[in-house]
């Protein structure tokens, strides 16, 4: 559908809201990228702290991310339709909220409640790349969303050292607290500098489709998370594996036949908007293996011969930098993205942490090396999903624009989860055992990092197929036409 018309002599927005604009979302941003690390520290005394199973309170981790996979594609159309400011304080208040219930909480029910909540909040990224798009000129927009998209990975690599800190020196409460608090700095921050967007699709909310995506979603993710513990070839894995199939299937049907569907599968076709979200689904795969891997090497006993003995808060300030780096490579991804185009950025970014899983595969001793290990990935990261966003709003009309990236944001998201689950199965097969403990082998690292390398490349060959970008003047001559 064609968006709200609007005044063709419409003043731009004024300079002091939008040079404010792009360090509040990428603030709101890297706050809502925090919550994938936050309970990490704490997940070896969840047992002990909520008075339940450990595979119980696996739910703590599971919770946020089944949330997620619903509300990133949901929220991104209901932005679309309704505004994109208006969606994310709604997202920001979730996370507010989930925060002060999980923070409040000493019991397994309300930490997963609230950790779920957390996980509502996952919106924030996709809706502020469209924000940008819809209030930045163009001069602008691109190394904009280049920051936007790296939140994602910035906040999950500072994450760690943050909670790392504040669970040594503090209650495991004030983890929630400070994210409640943090929380309400963005929320004031965006009513106060981000406009709100005149771009609106309108219509009706496709509620089968969001039921059908959900179903589909949920069903998968939990049997991906799950499988290791229920068994791969258990009743409920297989079961939910088959839901899951069934559900996307007959919601791929309801898209292609309802009016105003939730994701438009006609526009989600498109080469380049198809190929850029398999290479971004891999490459979500590929990302993960780093922080599965380096954590685990840096605090492994040295008694294996491979451990390096760091205490939590070490590895975490370890892995810290890469996220610096992330951030600090969107300029260059954005300018490469100029003059060369986001496919060329995409593949670079996707050649770079293919080189860093392969020099880690080797260099593994020490933690200098380890250091040099995160520096690489964080920066082949940083551009390749810079790229990301600027492929997906070339390729959709500017009305679907927070529905595309919110979904091209959901296959990233289904990739490291895969991720997650295949490296469990590889490390719970390569053990040592040590003092009566079995622990994951130095050839299960090194070989969980290979297939990383693998997947980047797997992701550069796919982006090796999206469509050229037309030249600088087609636009211009298009407008004339």
């Amino acid at each position: 559908m064609s968006p709200a018309p609007t005044d063709p002599g419409e003043a731009p927005p004024a300079p002091v809201r939008t040079g404010a604009v792009v360090p509040v979302l990428a603030s709101a941003g890297i706050t809502v990228a925090l919550m994938q690390t936050l309970v990490i520290p704490l997940v070896p005394e969840l047992p002990k702290l909520l008075h339940a199973t450990a595979a119980e309170t696996a739910w703590a981790i599971t919770a946020t991310l089944l949330a997620a996979a619903v509300a990133t594609p949901i929220m991104g159309r209901l932005g679309d339709m309704y505004g994109k400011r208006r969606m994310l304080l709604i997202s920001v208040g979730m996370l507010v909220t989930g925060s002060i219930v999980a923070a409040l909480s000493d019991s397994l029910t309300p930490m997963i409640v609230g950790r779920a909540m957390q996980g509502l909040a996952s919106g924030v990224i996709p809706l502020g790349i469209s924000i940008m798009r819809d209030e930045l000129p163009s001069e602008r927009l691109g190394t904009a969303t280049a920051q936007m998209s790296a939140s994602l990975g910035v906040g999950g690599a500072l994450g760690l050292p943050a909670a790392a800190l504040l669970a040594e020196n503090f209650s495991w409460h004030t983890l929630f607290w400070v994210s409640a608090a943090l929380g309400v700095i963005v929320f004031v921050l965006v009513v106060s500098f981000v406009p709100e967007s005149a771009v609106r699709s309108g219509g009706r909310f496709d509620v089968p489709g969001g039921v059908g995506l959900s179903v589909g979603l949920i069903s998968l993710l939990l049997a991906i998370s799950q499988g290791a513990t229920w068994g791969w070839t258990g009743g409920r894995t297989l079961g939910l594996f088959a839901l899951a199939v069934v559900a996307l299937i007959v919601w791929g049907w309801w898209e292609r036949r309802t009016d105003e569907p939730l994701v438009d599968l006609r526009t989600t076709a498109r080469p380049q908007v198809l190929l850029t979200n398999l290479a971004s689904m891999v490459f979500g795969f590929a990302m993960f293996a780093m922080s599965l891997v380096l954590p685990q090497l840096l605090q492994m006993p040295k008694a294996t011969g491979f451990g390096l003995g760091q205490s939590m808060l070490a590895s975490g300030l370890v892995m810290g930098p890469s996220g610096l780096v992330m951030l600090l490579t969107a300029p260059f991804s954005a300018k490469i993205s100029k003059t060369r185009g986001p496919k060329v950025t995409l593949m670079l970014g996707a050649l770079v942490v293919a080189a860093g899983y392969g020099v880690g595969s080797v260099l593994m001793s020490s933690v200098w090396e380890l250091v040099l290990v995160s520096l690489l990935i964080g920066a082949g990261i940083g551009l390749a999903y810079g790229a990301m966003p600027a492929l997906i709003m070339s390729a959709v009309p500017v009305s679907e624009t927070a529905a595309a990236n919110s979904f091209n944001t959901l296959m990233r998201s289904i990739g490291t989860s895969v991720s997650s689950a295949v490296a469990g199965v590889i490390l719970a097969q390569l053990t040592i055992t040590l003092g009566g403990s079995t622990l994951p082998s130095q050839n299960g690292f090194r070989v969980v990092l290979l297939i990383g390398a693998g997947a980047a490349l797997s992701a550069l060959a796919i982006a090796s197929f999206i469509p050229a970008r037309k030249t600088a003047e087609a636009p211009i001559l298009e407008a004339a036409v």
